[in-house]
C-alpha cells in the first residue's frame, strides 16, 4: 500500500513530517511512503542519513499556507504539495494522503481533486475525541461543514458506523446524536428532524448524548454539524490546556508541592496521556472517495507516525468501498 504524505503541511514541517515518516517507515515495511515537497529540503533534513526502501521522495515546488483561502489556493497552486499527494490518490498512484496542513485547504482538495463518493451529499471530519476509558469516541462532522440537513446527519451516521467497525473492530458500534437533552423532541429544528431519520437507519442508534457526558465513553460514535462539533472540539482541547497548565502551576509552587508532583507523576502523565491527541494521529475526512486524513496542525512526529498507523488499518480494511457500498445500499432502499 503507498501513503501519500504532505510534507509541507503543519506548524513543524517539514522537519517532523519527516521524522515521522521515519517512524513509520521503520514500523511498518509493508507500507510505502511518499513524501510529496520541496526535495531539496526534504534532502538536506536527510543529510547524511540513508532513505529506507519504503520512503521516496515527490517533489512538489510550492505550499498552501495555514492564511490562505482555501479555494483560492488549491485551484491556483497546482504544484502545492497538499494538491500533489490529492492528486495521486485521484490517479490511484496512492491509496490514502496525510496532511497537517490548511484545514479548509485540505477539505478542498479532497473535494475538487480526489472527489466524493458516489451519493454523498457533504464530506464530514471525523477525529477522536478522547474519553476517560482511553478508547475515544469518533466524532462527525467536526468542520467540514458549518451548515447541515437531516440528511447529511444520517450519511456521518452510517459513515461514522462503518469506520468504527472496519477500523477498530467495533461490531454494533453505538451511535448517539450530540443535544442539549436526552429526550427525543429536545433540540433544534435540525436535531428534531434527524432523530427519527436515525432511529430508522441501519445503525445502533442509542438516541440523544450531552456534551458533558462526551468523556464518559457512553457511546462510540456522536453525530453533529460542523459548526456545534468545532466548538465541541475547541472547548475540548482549551479545557484540557487550562488543567494541564494549571496543575503545573500548582505543582511548582513550593518544594513541597514539587514533591508531591514527583510522586503523582505517574498517574498524571497516564491521564494526559487519555487527552493527548497524538496518540490518535489523524482524523479520516469521511465521503471522499479517497483516504484522506488531516493531522492536526501542532503534530510532532509521533502524531504523524500515528496517522500512518490509521491510514494503514483504513486501507487493508477497504474503509472507502465500504463505505461507498453502505450509502449505496441506502440510496436503493
Amino acid at each position: 500500500m503507498r501513503i501519500a504524505i504532505d510534507a509541507m503541511g503543519g506548524d513543524h514541517a517539514p522537519q517532523v513530517v519527516v521524522e515521522g515518516a521515519l517512524l513509520a517507515a521503520a514500523e511498518w515495511s509493508d507500507v510505502q511512503l511518499v513524501l510529496v515537497g520541496d526535495q531539496p529540503r526534504m534532502e538536506q533534513l536527510l543529510a547524511g542519513r540513508r532513505l529506507p526502501a519504503n520512503v521516496t521522495l515527490h517533489h512538489a515546488a510550492d505550499a498552501i499556507g495555514p492564511e490562505e483561502e482555501p479555494v483560492k489556493a488549491v485551484r491556483r497552486k497546482k504544484d502545492a504539495s497538499m494538491v500533489v499527494a490529492g492528486r495521486l490518490v485521484r490517479e490511484g498512484q496512492a491509496d490514502a494522503m496525510i496532511s497537517a496542513g490548511n484545514t479548509g485547504a485540505l477539505m478542498t482538495t479532497g473535494l475538487l481533486i480526489v472527489g466524493r463518493i458516489p451519493g454523498i451529499e457533504r464530506p464530514a471530519l471525523a477525529p477522536m475525541l478522547p474519553t476517560m476509558d482511553g478508547k475515544g469516541v469518533l466524532a462527525l462532522d467536526l468542520g467540514a461543514n458549518m451548515d447541515a440537513t437531516p440528511d447529511n446527519l444520517l450519511q456521518y451516521a452510517i459513515m461514522g458506523s462503518v469506520y468504527r467497525r472496519q477500523v477498530h473492530g467495533i461490531a454494533k458500534p453505538r451511535i448517539a446524536l450530540l443535544n442539549v437533552g436526552s429526550e427525543a423532541m429536545k433540540g433544534n429544528e435540525l436535531t428534531k428532524h434527524a432523530y427519527p431519520l436515525l432511529e430508522q437507519a441501519p445503525i445502533q442508534f442509542i438516541g440523544n448524548v450531552e456534551a458533558r457526558d462526551v468523556l464518559n465513553a457512553d457511546c462510540d460514535v456522536i453525530v453533529c454539524d460542523g459548526f456545534v462539533g468545532n466548538i465541541l472540539l475547541k472547548a475540548m482541547e482549551g479545557t484540557a490546556g487550562a488543567i494541564f497548565s494549571a496543575l503545573k502551576s500548582e505543582f511548582t509552587r513550593s518544594t513541597l508541592s514539587k514533591l508531591a508532583a514527583a510522586i503523582l507523576k505517574p498517574g498524571l502523565s497516564r491521564f494526559k496521556k487519555k487527552l493527548d491527541y497524538s496518540e490518535h494521529g489523524a482524523a479520516p475526512l469521511l465521503g471522499i472517495n479517497g483516504l484522506v486524513l488531516k493531522s492536526h496542525g501542532s503534530s510532532d512526529a509521533k502524531a504523524i507516525k500515528n496517522g500512518v498507523r490509521q491510514a494503514r488499518i483504513a486501507i487493508s480494511n477497504h474503509l472507502v468501498q465500504m463505505i461507498a457500498t453502505e450509502i449505496s445500499g441506502k440510496k436503493e432502499e
